[in-house]
């Protein structure tokens, strides 16, 4: 009951954080070893947002697609000013052309690193990217094993830089979730610069216990507060698309929170502002 009042409360006000769209012919990096044999198409995406209550979209640019953002760009142009973009750049790409990227709706960069070391985000060329994403007031989205973290989010935070944290941080959860693993992450709250996506829950968690879930969002509440905290679909939850659906992931979202004002800063008020919408 109170997933539906709440829904039917918020409707056509709340912002998913996080989705990807593509199609089977689209080109995947060589090193991609499971790229998606299906499509998820910009239409079907909205269609979900509609008929679940939801007014924008964020759009984030999948690791398989590397560095090519042209149809997440064109996605953006058709979904007329709906969504939001989270692209993937070269430390070398033309910092000219951030500006036309920010004007079809781009408002941060990611940095997937799963499988990858570090870069070096204190070299030239890094810091001449981090430079104009600042100046455009971008975000840099990181996406990183937890243990990874401080590696990347200390320069970006000395370097000026607001931090989107993906998916909990990713910690490995093998049973019973255990504080100490979120630690490295909790401890950036105190920065007041850094977001964290309370996202792809089955991700870190295959065997989701909603006691534990509810424990584990309380910590991150205790410390972010629903100010820095936004839930995100994971939509079309690629590799995990037996294990939940949009519908349900919103659920738990909404069931892990006790005060109706936290869920309605976090789905509504929190990501509208970071997000520019």
């Amino acid at each position: 009951m109170k997933t539906h009042l709440l829904i039917a409360d918020l409707s056509g006000k709340m912002v998913d954080t996080h989705a990807h769209v593509f199609h089977s012919g689209l080109n995947v990096l060589p090193t991609r070893r499971h790229p998606p044999d299906y499509d998820a198409t910009l239409d079907t995406y909205l269609a979900l947002l509609d008929a679940n209550g939801f007014s924008h979209g964020v759009l984030v640019q999948p690791s398989f697609l590397g560095r090519d953002n042209s149809f997440l760009l064109a996605s953006l142009e058709r979904a007329q000013g709906r969504c939001r973009g989270v692209v993937v750049l070269d430390p070398e790409h033309d910092v000219g052309q951030l500006k036309s990227m920010n004007d079809a709706g781009v408002v941060g960069i990611r940095l997937n690193l799963f499988g990858i070391d570090p870069p070096d985000l204190r070299a030239a060329a890094w810091q001449r990217l981090l430079e104009m994403v600042n100046v455009l007031d971008w975000h840099v989205e990181v996406h990183c094993p937890i243990e990874q973290l401080p590696s990347v989010a200390n320069p970006l935070l000395a370097r000026g830089c607001k931090i989107v944290v993906d998916h909990f941080g990713r910690p490995d959860f093998n049973m019973d979730f255990e504080p100490g693993k979120v630690q490295a992450l909790l401890e950036y709250a105190a920065t007041g610069r850094v977001w964290v996506k309370l996202s792809a829950e089955y991700r870190i968690w295959p065997e989701q216990n909603n006691e534990q879930l509810k424990i584990m969002v309380g910590l991150f509440m205790q410390h972010f507060s629903s100010q820095r905290l936004m839930w995100g679909s994971d939509w079309p939850h690629t590799e995990h698309e037996t294990l939940t659906s949009y519908r349900a992931s919103l659920n738990w979202l909404i069931n892990s929170i006790e005060n109706p004002d936290d869920v309605l800063q976090m789905l509504c008020d929190t990501p509208k502002s970071l997000f520019k919408f």
